[in-house]
């Protein structure tokens, strides 16, 4: 981000408070990029801590935390209350919305991330699998529909073999209701081919 090193962590924390602190806020992408494992390491140890028996290592982790985010009030609102909407959720505590207009002073994109809420359960990817649609879907519908094609013909041969019309004019190209015919009309013997 062009920063320092001590600049990164002193705006990071204050990103940090904020988003404990509000729930959600706006900067811009590329802070919401680093801000995103920076928060959900916090909230991890807060997790931890609300696990432990002993009150020394509870307070270990708080002091850890405290050494990441440098607002006390903030700290402590995650580990009493917060830690409570993530008890569920193993990782993706938070989420990142690109916003459309960018900064008018510098023209940098915006974004907004927030806390992803309990009962939030997100998208779900589908656990089946689609059908191919290359050549292995095209051979199958190929073969299908020959099947099909080979078996109103031999209907049709078999109708015809007993002296009866086949049904419908798809097959044959004439009017239903029409007769079949079967073979083209001869030609003259007095026509001449040119």
């Amino acid at each position: 981000m062009g920063v320092t090193r001590e600049h990164r962590r002193a705006m990071l924390s204050n990103l940090a408070t904020g988003l404990i602190t509000h729930g959600r806020i706006q900067t811009t992408l590329s802070k919401a990029k680093a801000l995103r494992p920076f928060i959900e390491k916090i909230i991890t140890k807060a997790k931890k801590a609300a696990g432990k028996t002993d009150k020394k290592d509870a307070l270990h982790l708080r002091r850890l935390a405290l050494q990441d985010v440098r607002d006390e009030d903030a700290v402590t609102l995650l580990f009493n209350e917060k830690y409570k909407e993530f008890v569920n959720r193993s990782g993706g505590y938070t989420r990142i919305y690109k916003l459309g207009p960018q900064r008018i002073s510098d023209a940098a994109e915006m974004a907004l991330i927030e806390f992803v809420k309990a009962e939030d359960t997100g998208y779900t990817k589908s656990k089946g699998r689609r059908p191919a649609k290359g050549r292995k879907a095209g051979k199958a519908k190929a073969e299908a529909s020959a099947e099909a094609t080979s078996d109103k013909v031999a209907a049709g041969e078999a109708a015809a073999g007993h002296g009866e019309a086949p049904q419908g004019g798809a097959e044959t190209g004439a009017a239903p209701g029409a007769p079949a015919a079967t073979e083209a009309p001869a030609k003259p013997e007095g026509e001449a081919k040119t």
